[in-house]
């Protein structure tokens, strides 16, 4: 458990890094900007209490607000996919599965299952992230076509990321 959680914290310090350094900086006309913080939440145990998950996510989106000169628009963003999270949780997993403290990760949760986790949760972070840093109808099919650009360009990184560190583990879902 105390290994699981300095790997956090490392996870937490790097991607919040990669994503104020690197990432901030990247992208593609104004309507594409990958924001791969999010697998901070994504990555977090499958036991963990759910305040501590909303806890972890503000606290996430605080960070990544203090960086981008934002007044909550990635806290309230990233606590709507922790929402998620749970939910996709509840009725995806096994009772005795959700209160294993494994890590949703590649290897042990099967590529549907992660890339439908992954797809989903990186759409609807997005959604409400843009919708609430624009907070309009004006030129409202450009705000959709950022929401798919960016989610596809989020969702290519977190998988590059995942498919580096992937470890092939026994399948708690059997896919």
């Amino acid at each position: 458990m105390g290994k699981v959680f300095i790997f956090n914290i490392v996870r937490f310090i790097v991607l919040i890094a990669m994503q104020v350094v690197l990432f901030k900086n990247i992208g593609y006309y104004n309507l594409a900007t990958p924001f791969p913080y999010i697998l901070i939440i994504f990555l977090l145990p499958i036991g963990t209490p759910n305040f501590i998950l909303y806890l972890i996510a503000f606290l996430t989106g605080l960070t990544v607000d203090a960086f981008y000169d934002s007044i909550g628009v990635h806290a309230a963003a990233s606590v709507a996919l922790v929402w998620f999270r749970t939910f996709f949780f509840n009725i995806t997993l096994d009772v005795d599965v959700q209160g294993s403290f494994e890590t949703p990760s590649l290897g042990i949760m099967g590529n549907k299952w992660f890339f439908s986790y992954i797809s989903i949760g990186t759409l609807i972070h997005h959604i409400v992230l843009l919708h609430v840093e624009y907070f309009s109808f004006n030129n409202y099919l450009s705000t959709l076509f950022s929401i798919l650009l960016s989610s596809v360009f989020t969702i290519l990184l977190i998988i590059l990321m995942s498919l580096l560190f992937y470890k092939r583990k026994s399948r708690l879902l059997g896919n």
